[in-house]
């Protein structure tokens, strides 16, 4: 029985203990970033492995997370205001799973001014996080598509270690 179960846990070692880390994350730093593509809220379409040249930044949020309406200020205050005009970066707020006009609502309330995307259905998130994980979760991404730092709630002091990662990236 013993050898029957050492057998499985080589071939099937995600199966059986689940391969998302103590946040729920299912990436982790120094992976390549899945590539995917998303529609944003303006209807124009972005591709991920595009954007390779820049630091990306990826935000998951939805209308319904406190936490989320808490970062997102800060999101636009001290790094999409700062960094907006910077050729090497880009910054997309991934609303997870609600409807556009939800969304739209949701940007109008919290007054930010960065491009969102939708993510129907939560495909994109899923590609970082356990699908049923919780949000909110910031991911960066070296220009050579590489994951170099994942937040997961709002902490400001890893908030503004993240800024400062990003000021050394881009400049």
């Amino acid at each position: 029985m013993k050898s029957l179960i050492f057998s499985l846990l080589m071939i099937f070692p995600f199966f059986v203990f689940g391969q998302e880390d103590e946040r729920g994350y299912i990436v982790k730093v120094g992976d390549m970033a899945p590539d995917f593509t998303m529609k944003l809220t303006t209807g124009e379409t972005i591709k991920l492995s595009d954007l390779k040249g820049k630091t990306v930044m990826l935000q998951f949020t939805a209308s319904w997370c406190g936490v989320c309406r808490k970062e997102m200020p800060f999101i636009e205050k001290d790094i999409w205001q700062k960094y907006k005009n910077n050729p090497n970066f880009v910054l997309f707020g991934i609303d997870r799973d609600e409807p556009l006009e939800k969304v739209q609502k949701f940007i109008s309330d919290t007054k930010i001014t960065y491009p969102v995307g939708l993510d129907p259905n939560a495909d994109i998130f899923s590609l970082y996080a356990e699908k049923k994980a919780g949000i909110t979760r910031n991911i960066i991404i070296d220009k050579n598509g590489k994951i170099v730092m994942l937040t997961r709630l709002f902490d400001e002091k890893e908030f503004y270690e993240m800024v400062a990662l990003i000021d050394k990236m881009v400049n």
